[in-house]
């Protein structure tokens, strides 16, 4: 029989992700943003003023993928950039008034989403949740100690009960 890769967590958890990002996308469009520009104006609102490469560092992505995000969010008006006192070939990106009033507007967007998405669970779920996810970024995240990815072997197909059933899931933290 071969391996159903739909009945895995991990699939699920890409398939809730995709999700997200899209239901997090149609919020995003109808205040004048585009996904990942809330981060950004997130970041910013966060520790103003900071240098393209701090701005990549803090969102974990590639400085090429920083700088056109923030030409973008220049072009819209929401963040300026500004050259370095001490180095003028580097520059830091500041909000502009437009981007600091959009903060307000990405938070909205962002609990509604987070509404949309805990629907019918109770505090208890959503808190276990939280712990559960939080295990799996730092499983995830975590360099294997060979320096190469392990293979596991194919793990037993857990009943669709128990997949959805968090209580039946020991994790050990």
């Amino acid at each position: 029989m071969a391996f159903n890769h739909r009945k895995t967590i991990t699939f699920r958890l890409a398939q809730t992700a995709r999700a997200a990002r899209g239901r997090s996308g149609s919020h995003l469009t109808r205040i004048g943003l585009h996904p990942g520009q809330d981060s950004v104006l997130k970041t910013l609102s966060e520790q103003d003023g900071l240098s393209m490469s701090q701005l990549a560092q803090s969102l974990a992505v590639q400085p090429p993928t920083v700088t056109k995000m923030v030409s973008r969010l220049a072009a819209q008006g929401y963040v300026e950039r500004k050259a370095s006192m001490g180095d003028g070939r580097q520059a830091h990106v500041y909000l502009t008034e437009q981007g600091r009033g959009a903060i307000v507007d990405i938070d909205k967007g962002w609990k509604r989403l987070e509404k949309e998405a805990l629907a019918g669970l109770d505090d208890k779920d959503v808190k276990r949740l939280r712990k559960l996810l939080r295990q799996i970024e730092r499983n995830l995240s975590a360099i294997p100690e060979n320096g190469e990815d392990d293979v596991v072997d194919e793990p037993e197909a857990a009943p669709e009960t128990q997949v959805e059933g968090a209580e039946k899931t020991e994790v050990v933290a």
